[in-house]
Parts: C-alpha cells; sequence; structure tokens
C-alpha cells in the first residue's frame, strides 16, 4: 500500500514518541511469557513489538503492531521499510533496555478486573 510523506512523518513522529515515553519511564513494556514478544498498553490501545524471537537474530525483521481495544482496526510498521524502518528497530532497542530486567507476564491472564467487567 502507498503511503504520501504526511503520513509517513505521523507515523515517523509516534515511533519516535513511543521511544522517548519509553525511555523515559513513561510507557511500561512488557515481556510476553514463553515469547520475545513486547507489549504495552497505551491510549486504549495494544502495542507489540515482535516478532518471538530474540534480539540476538539481528537479521529478522522487526515489527510495531498498534490496534485499538475497542476496533478490529490495527497499523503495522515493519523494519523492513525503507521509510520507518530505523525507527521501528530504534523503538525495539530503546523497549528492549528498559523492559531486560521485567518478568515474563501473561497479557491474557484472567484478572479479577477484567471478569468483573464482562460478569457481575
Amino acid at each position: 500500500m502507498a503511503r504520501d510523506a504526511v503520513t509517513t512523518e505521523r507515523l515517523r513522529t509516534l515511533i519516535e514518541q513511543l521511544e522517548s515515553m519509553t525511555e523515559k519511564g513513561e510507557l511500561q513494556w512488557e515481556r510476553q511469557l514463553g515469547s520475545a514478544h513486547r507489549y504495552a498498553r497505551w491510549k486504549n490501545n495494544l502495542l507489540i513489538l515482535g516478532p518471538a524471537e530474540p534480539l540476538s537474530d539481528s537479521q529478522l525483521a522487526r515489527y510495531l503492531f498498534i490496534t485499538p481495544f475497542d476496533s478490529p482496526a490495527y497499523v503495522e510498521i515493519n523494519s523492513s521499510d525503507p521509510e520507518l524502518g530505523k525507527s521501528v528497530l530504534d523503538l525495539v532497542n530503546a523497549v528492549e533496555e528498559a523492559s531486560k530486567n521485567e518478568p515474563p507476564t501473561d497479557p491474557f491472564a484472567l484478572d479479577d478486573d477484567i471478569l468483573g467487567r464482562l460478569v457481575n
């Protein structure tokens, strides 16, 4: 899909904002249990950095996947992107550094808060 310059710049700004928030500790990323994926919740969106393979596999393309919790819409930006790829890799490195000591979690684990919204 072709992307115009305005959209590319808006996406670049978004990635840079996520990287800055990560470096400042304002955006908390978690490591998915049994995976190298990192995920965060931000502005009612789920952010996922992948793939599941460790960063030591440096030849593998990385991606940022963003999806709203209340919609099937999504945005995906790949490190192979000629205009935004470096920004995605910079974000991956910032997230890896910020979350390297975090214990793995299960993003789909059932908790009382979620269950309370579903069942009275």
